[in-house]
Formats: structure tokens, C-alpha cells, sequence
């Protein structure tokens, strides 16, 4: 377990998450210091209900060998019992109250508690603390044991028969004891110190078994002494139940509070963890190149953003709820147990290395699988996208069956490994309660016949048992964590992987600015570029330049690397070789914000998102004036079928803008770009599914509006390109061909020849 949590923390640490533990620092230090109030609490409470077993119970409310207060002739009768010394310390904790002194502060004061104060003199005990206390109890019991005990002679005659001929008196002697009276045979015993030697023996062996026995042997002496002064015994032990009981009862409030206010400061601090490494982690991805979304899939960096930290805010809940909770009750309750009893150290000892065994049997089996587990629940939701997101071409082909069979298939390859588990957790909570039960008979066995050789007390045993139970208790808690902290680790460890890429693609640290005016001036300078992990260059050795006011085509058959190029541009890669240049600066040497601030891009596959017309053409400038949206949306060719909306731009666009169809989304994603007011247009095949008439209309439209940015068009279709003031031909990585249309026709046989595959002869002049 503590492996466990080291391991989680040093992922953290390794990987900067400890700057998001940090704002929540002052909670978890306040919820481990009620963490500790709330296991006082708990431990507290078995020494309180041994309180009310041992002393109100057994001892009738008496809690120690030293009386609140003694008749004056219980204390004559105890000096028999003492040394000089012995009856100088005693006398020096009571204050005398004299019977005869009626108007004393002292007789006023203690007559109605001790009303036997009427007629004789008492000894009242005076402030003292419990170490004093303890210090005096043997004293006391083994003189007040024996005053006990002679009272008991003095009437029962039978029982005083038997006594005083074990004492070794013939039979004319006891008569002649029997017939004294308590006073007359206490003064006999001044006397007989050989007699005195005996009885003090005799209460020497009771009281060998330490403190606690002792003050259970002398409370039957104290209670009759208690109502010999004329106390009320029944209400002296009512209220002492009623005392230890209230105070059990705050303590269960105060614990029952600190359980409340911990939970929920682990709850504000897990949530307050999960939003901001999820917000950390979001941010990350945000910054990552086409370099690392190659290396993380769509679907694992969504489980990596929901699932698992999902599991690492559950683990940090349970970490400040139980496992910082569960030593300090295990540890407090070995040594409240200790304390009750010693000699049973080999049960605690034998229950937890059975724990042990058992947690370390089950975590060794357990954490190879929750490595696996997250895997397959990546596997889960990818194929589960995979199948939503294309669910037009699977009814399209008839293969709703075999989506189903792919999907049953990972499915059922997370519901074994996660029933493997649960079985596995499922069989460690009926070993630790058989484990726990078996203790508990243990030591009733083993306490009961130490209570019966009194040894032992009935309450300290039924508190040790309690102990016990708290520490396996500790055990169980921790075992529960057994299910959390092995997937929190491999999940921490996969939020580690994406948090611990650096992107490939960063800016510098002293970063130049473009010159003003910006003209918009691209330069390609032998520009290379190779995908990571291929072996060989996508592009290579590619320059040219493309020009404000012109248009730019790029044409080439399918994988010569025409979108190659364009993606090198707002640099979501950066070229393995050669240099591209804006107005003469090198686009490394400027922020990635700063470049991509005066580009208008439409990628290959148009994006739209869930919102409404408006809110994703204004993704581009929120402070776009309605007058220029509308413009952008006759640029594009858009209006017709957005006027045709009852709510025009405010219609809605659903998630991908799958209620648009492709080329309205792809006019959509044109009209976004217009609004940028970009000195650069990057337009990647997006004329790809215009008809030719709503090509040739947009195009003219957009020469006419756009006229002086520099316009660089990737394209399959000759007719969107034959009047670009330059076309540069791609075939396998290289260029092939550069020039206008014309020249083109006449020097470039793979021009010519994707020219004359989509016109005829009339339309290529």
C-alpha cells in the first residue's frame, strides 16, 4: 500500500502535478489533523465502555482504591493495616471533619453529602490528580480490603467461625472472637500482629495482578463504606455510567462531525484536483503538433481526459478518506490494545501478518491486470467512435452486425479482466471478516480464563477485542484501496505520458516579429520534410515562391504530398530540412500565435462546431459585425442555403456538422476563413464537393474580395485551377512542373495528363 502511494507520488512529482496539489495543500493538512481528532474519537471509545463494564458495572461506580471520604473509625481500623509512614501519607490527602464542631465551614459544607457526619467524625479526601491517585490505590486497598473484610466477619458469625479457625484459634477462642463486636475485634487485632501479618497475605496474593484488580478488589469494601457515611450507591454508580456515557456520546458527535468535515474537504480537494489537471491536460493537448496527436490516438487522449482522471480523483478521495486514516487507527489501536493487555500482542501480531499475506497475495495478481485494463477501455472507445462516427457507411455497406461483433468482442475482453478483479476483491473481504471473527473468539477464549484466574478485567477484555477489530478494520480500509490505487497508478502514469511530451513544435525563445506592412510574401527554400518513424521524405527538395494578389495551385496525384505542404505552413509540422519564409522571415523564428494570426486555413476535412452558424463563423473574430458575416457567407456561396433556414444564422449546427451536408460545410468553413481577414488563405481540397458551377461562382467571388492576400489552393480538379496566376505539379514528394496553365499543358506530361483526364480538348484551351 505505501509502495502503491509513493509510486503515485512520484509520478505526480515527476510530471509537475504536484503544482496542482498545491493550491489545495491547507485542506488536506486540515482534513489530516481532523483525521486525528476523528481516530481519538474511535479510540477512545472501547477504553470508555471497559470504564462502564469494570467500574460501573462491577465496582458500582467506584473508580479507585482511594475514597472520596471515611468514617472515622474506618480509618482507626485501617491504621491497623499500615506502616507509620504509610498512615502519614494518607492522612496528609484527607481533611478531618469533626462531628462535634457543628458550626464549622467544613461540617455545613459535607453534612448533607456524608450525613453520618451526625455522629461521627469523618476523613474527606482532598483534591488530588490521578497520579497521586494511582500512587495511593495499593496503599489504601490493602488496608481498606481488610476493614472490609472484618466487617463481614462481624456479621456473619458462620463465615467469621471458618476464618478464625484457619487463623489457627481453637474453638473457645473463636467463640469468644465471634461474640466481640467490630470495634472490640479490630482493637484484638492491634494486638495480634501475627494474625494481622496473615490477613495482610492473604490481600497481598488479590492484589498481585496489578492496578486494575486492585481497585476492583477494594470497591466492595469502598461501597459499604460509602453507605455507612450514608450515600446513595445506586446514584453514585447511575451517575457515573451517565457521565462516561455522555462523554461517549460527544465523542461519537465530535467524531461523527470530523468523519462529515473530512469527506468533505476530500471532496473539494479530489473534484478541485480532477478540474485543473483535467484543464492542465486539455491545455497540453491544445499545444501538441500533428507530431503528437500521431502518437496519442483521439480515443485514448479522450479516456486519458475523462476515465482516467476520473480514477485519479477517486484514489485522491480515498487517499485523505481512508489511507491516511487507516494507520493512524491501526497504529493507535496497537497500542491502546498493548495497554489493555500486553500478553496478547502474539494475537494482534498473528492477525496482521495474516492481513499482509493476503493484501500482497491479491495485490501481486491484481496489478498486471489493471495495466491491462485501461488498454482495453481505450480499445472500448475507440471502436465505439469508430462506429458512431461512421455509422452512415456501415448502414450504407449492411455491416451493422459486424460493428456489433468488433464492439462485443473489446466489450467482452474488459468484462473478463474486470470480473477477474472483481472476483479477486470479492474473495479478500470474506478471508479478512473470517480473519476478524476468528481473532474475536481468540480472545474470548483467551480472556475469559484470564477473568477467571483475575488476572484480567471483563471490560478490558471486551475493549482489547474491540482494538482488534479497529486494526483489522485499518486492514480492510486499506484493501479497498487495493481496488483503486493499482488503475490510479497505471492511470496517473498515462496522464504522466501525455503531460511529459514535450511538443516538437515550440517557439523560440527570442522570438522576431514580422515586418510592417505585412505582405504576405511565401517562400519555400528546399524545403524536405520526412513523418516521424518513416523512411523516407514525404516532400523533398521543394521551392518555390507564392505571392500576394496571386494564387498559388498545387496539383498532384493522391499521396504526392500536396497537403504535405500546406500543413508546413501555420507549422503544424516543421520541415526536416530547408527553410520556410513569410516577408523574409523564417517561420521558426516567430510564434506560433503570431504566424498563424494571419492565416485563413480550411482544412481538407471541414470542422464544424456544435453551435449555431453564427458562433462558428465568428470562431474566427467574435467582434465580426453582422454586415461582414453576411458578406462572408455571399463569398462563400453559402447564402442560398442559409437564407433558406428559418433561423438563418442563428439555424443550429449539431456536433462535426452532421446536419449540414459536405459542401455546404466545406462553404461554411470557407466563410469562416473570410472572416479572419487573413493576409494568407490556405484553402486544402476545399472545393472538393462544390459542383462546378459553385466552384467556378466562389471562386470568382472570392479573386474579387480577397484579391490582394495570397491565396494557395491544394486541388484534384484542373477546371478550379486554370486560371491561377501559378500551378506547381507534385509527383512523389518532388515538384514536376511549375508555371501557368499554358505553359504547364506544354512542359509537364503529368499536368497534361490529369488535365486531359478530367476535360476535353475545347475546355482545356
Amino acid at each position: 500500500m505505501v509502495i502503491m502511494v509513493t509510486q503515485v507520488q512520484r509520478n505526480m512529482k515527476r510530471t509537475h502535478l504536484t503544482k496542482y496539489m498545491k493550491p489545495f495543500f491547507p485542506l488536506v493538512g486540515l482534513a489530516i489533523v481532523l483525521l486525528f481528532a476523528q481516530a481519538y474519537c474511535d479510540l477512545s471509545l472501547p477504553n470508555y465502555l471497559s470504564n462502564i463494564v469494570n467500574t460501573g458495572i462491577q465496582q458500582g461506580g467506584v473508580d479507585s482504591a482511594v475514597p472520596i471520604a471515611l468514617r472515622n473509625s474506618s480509618m482507626s481500623h485501617m491504621f491497623i493495616f499500615m506502616t507509620p509512614a504509610n498512615r502519614t501519607d494518607v492522612l496528609g490527602h484527607y481533611t478531618f471533619v469533626n462531628a462535634t464542631e457543628t458550626t464549622s465551614e467544613n461540617y455545613t459544607r459535607y453534612i448533607d453529602e456524608f450525613p453520618v457526619l451526625e455522629n461521627e467524625s469523618i476523613y474527606v479526601r482532598n483534591r488530588i490528580n490521578e497520579t497521586e491517585i494511582a500512587r495511593l490505590n495499593p496503599v489504601i486497598a490493602r488496608a481498606i480490603i481488610p476493614v472490609g473484610f472484618m466487617n463481614q466477619l462481624a456479621e456473619n458469625s458462620t463465615l467469621a467461625s471458618q476464618v478464625f479457625f484457619s487463623l489457627g484459634f481453637n474453638a473457645t477462642m473463636v467463640t469468644y472472637l465471634t461474640s466481640l463486636s467490630i470495634d472490640e475485634l479490630f482493637t484484638f487485632l492491634s494486638h495480634s500482629p501475627t494474625q494481622v501479618v496473615y490477613i495482610e497475605n492473604m490481600i497481598n496474593t488479590q492484589l498481585a495482578f496489578g492496578e486494575t484488580v486492585i481497585v476492583q478488589a477494594a470497591a466492595s469494601s469502598i461501597k459499604a463504606e460509602y453507605a455507612a457515611l450514608g450515600m446513595d450507591t445506586t446514584q453514585l454508580q447511575l451517575n457515573y455510567i451517565l457521565g462516561v456515557g455522555g462523554v461517549m456520546l460527544l465523542l461519537t458527535l465530535l467524531s461523527m462531525a470530523c468523519t462529515i468535515t473530512v469527506s468533505f474537504l476530500a471532496a473539494r480537494t479530489s473534484t478541485g484536483m480532477a478540474r485543473d489537471i483535467r484543464k492542465g491536460l486539455f491545455a497540453k493537448v491544445e499545444n501538441f503538433s500533428s507530431t503528437e496527436f500521431d502518437k496519442f490516438s483521439t480515443a485514448s487522449l479522450i479516456t486519458r481526459s475523462t476515465n482516467d482522471i476520473t480514477q485519479i480523483q477517486m484514489v485522491i478521495f480515498m487517499i485523505i478518506r481512508m489511507v491516511f486514516y487507516a494507520p493512524i487507527l491501526g497504529v493507535g489501536g496497537i497500542f491502546m490494545a498493548l495497554n489493555k493487555a500486553s500478553d496478547l500482542w502474539w494475537v494482534i501480531a498473528l492477525s496482521v501478518l495474516l492481513l499482509v499475506v493476503i493484501i500482497l497475495i491479491v495485490f501481486s495478481v491484481a496489478l498486471p491486470k489493471f495495466k491491462i485494463i485501461q488498454k482495453l477501455v481505450d480499445r472500448l472507445n475507440l471502436v465505439a467512435r469508430e462506429s458512431l462516427t461512421g455509422m452512415m457507411v456501415v448502414r450504407a455497406f449492411n455491416k451493422e452486425q459486424h460493428e456489433e461483433g468488433r464492439f462485443d468482442k473489446a466489450n467482452i475482453d474488459l468484462t473478463k479482466v474486470s470480473l477477474f478483479i472483481n472476483r479477486l476483491m470479492v474473495v479478500m473481504m470474506p478471508l479478512m471478516m473470517l480473519i476478524m471473527n476468528g481473532i474475536a473468539v481468540t480472545i474470548i477464549w483467551i480472556g475469559s480464563s484470564q477473568v477467571a484466574a483475575g488476572t484480567m478485567q471483563v471490560g478490558d477484555m471486551i475493549a482489547f477485542m474491540q482494538y482488534t477489530i479497529q486494526i483489522v478494520m485499518a486492514f480492510l480500509m486499506m484493501s479497498i484501496m487495493f481496488i483503486l490505487l493499482p488503475r490510479a497508478s497505471v492511470s496517473v502514469t498515462r496522464i504522466v505520458d501525455v503531460l511529459s511530451t514535450d511538443p516538437v513544435i515550440t517557439d523560440t525563445s527570442d522570438p522576431k516579429r514580422f515586418p510592417t506592412p505585412f505582405n504576405g510574401i511565401i517562400e519555400f527554400r528546399g524545403v524536405s520534410f520526412r513523418y516521424p518513424g518513416a523512411e523516407a521524405d514525404a516532400i523533398h527538395d521543394i521551392s518555390f515562391i507564392a505571392k500576394p494578389g496571386q494564387t498559388t495551385a498545387i496539383i498532384g496525384p493522391t499521396g504526392a504530398g500536396k497537403s504535405t505542404i500546406v500543413n508546413l505552413i501555420p507549422r503544424f509540422y516543421d520541415v526536416t530540412s530547408g527553410a520556410i519564409t513569410v516577408d523574409g522571415v523564417d517561420i521558426r523564428d516567430v510564434t506560433q500565435h503570431d504566424l498563424r494570426d494571419k492565416i485563413g486555413y480550411v482544412p481538407q476535412k471541414s470542422a464544424l462546431f456544435s453551435g449555431t452558424i453564427e458562433s462558428n463563423l465568428r470562431y474566427a473574430d467574435e467582434a465580426a459585425s453582422d454586415e461582414f458575416l453576411q458578406s462572408a457567407i455571399l463569398i462563400s456561396q453559402a447564402a442560398e442555403f442559409v437564407s433558406s433556414r428559418p433561423e438563418g444564422i442563428a439555424t443550429e449546427i449539431a456536433q462535426g456538422g452532421t446536419n449540414v451536408s459536405g459542401g455546404q460545410k466545406q462553404r461554411l468553413s470557407i466563410a469562416r476563413a473570410i472572416v479572419k481577414k487573413p493576409s494568407i488563405y490556405l484553402l486544402d481540397d476545399s472545393f472538393s464537393a462544390l459542383d462546378f458551377k459553385t466552384d467556378s461562382a466562389l471562386r470568382r467571388a472570392f479573386k474579387q474580395n480577397t484579391g490582394g492576400s495570397t491565396l494557395i489552393i491544394v486541388t484534384q480538379r484542373v477546371s478550379t485551377i486554370k486560371n491561377a496566376e501559378q500551378i506547381i505539379v507534385l509527383e512523389n514528394g518532388s515538384i514536376v512542373g511549375k508555371g501557368t496553365h499554358t505553359e504547364l499543358m506544354r512542359t509537364s506530361g503529368t499536368y497534361k495528363e490529369i488535365a486531359m483526364s478530367q476535360m476535353n480538348a475545347e475546355e482545356l484551351v
